[in-house]
């Protein structure tokens, strides 16, 4: 013959003396992990919840203040891992602040311009100053490897280098570009 389960009014007795006896314990434990009270709080609720549940279930815990300090570590444990946790909740206003991945279009057709500007002002200069200014900008080799490139010592390709960029700023500036990208 089979135990009757008991009555809901000594379940509820049952749970109210685990609650007075183990809550303090079970909060003090989450808030020595989070040294924040209402997370400690949330975290003792969630654990006294599911021990409800277990005992409406009809689940036997034979060592009730052990299983709810368990749980209680496994839930503050998993609240280091939620996606709330790290990210929390924020007004809509703060996504008008997160940046794109891309330019905005205005942006991305100014650039556009700007560089047209720049080819163009590239295609009337000398030879070696295209080269040069594309060995550095374009290829983004260093000084040693421009100099090997062109068969000339580092201080000259400094000395290229300036006064192409010199000669480059001279023709944007002339095209009304100011200042590059």
């Amino acid at each position: 013959m089979s135990a009757k389960p008991p009555p809901a009014d000594a379940k509820r007795a049952d749970f109210e003396v685990l609650y007075e006896r183990h809550s303090r314990e079970v909060w003090a434990m989450a808030y020595a992990r989070w040294m924040n009270a209402d997370t400690a709080l949330d975290i003792m609720q969630e654990t006294f919840l599911r021990l409800w549940k277990q005992l409406e279930d009809g689940e036997s815990i034979r060592n009730p203040r052990a299983w709810l300090l368990r749980v209680a570590r496994n839930l503050a444990e998993d609240h280091a891992k939620s996606a709330f946790r790290r990210n929390g909740t924020h007004p809509p206003q703060t996504m008008n602040g997160v940046p794109a991945h891309q330019p905005l279009p205005l942006e991305s057709l100014e650039r556009e311009e700007t560089f047209a500007r720049l080819r163009e002002a590239m295609e009337q200069m000398p030879k070696a100053d295209r080269e040069i200014l594309t060995l550095r900008y374009a290829l983004d080799y260093d000084t040693g490897e421009i100099a090997e490139i062109l068969s000339i010592n580092a201080a000259a390709v400094h000395m290229r280098l300036s006064r192409a960029r010199q000669r480059l700023a001279e023709r944007l500036k002339a095209q009304g570009v100011g200042q590059l990208p």
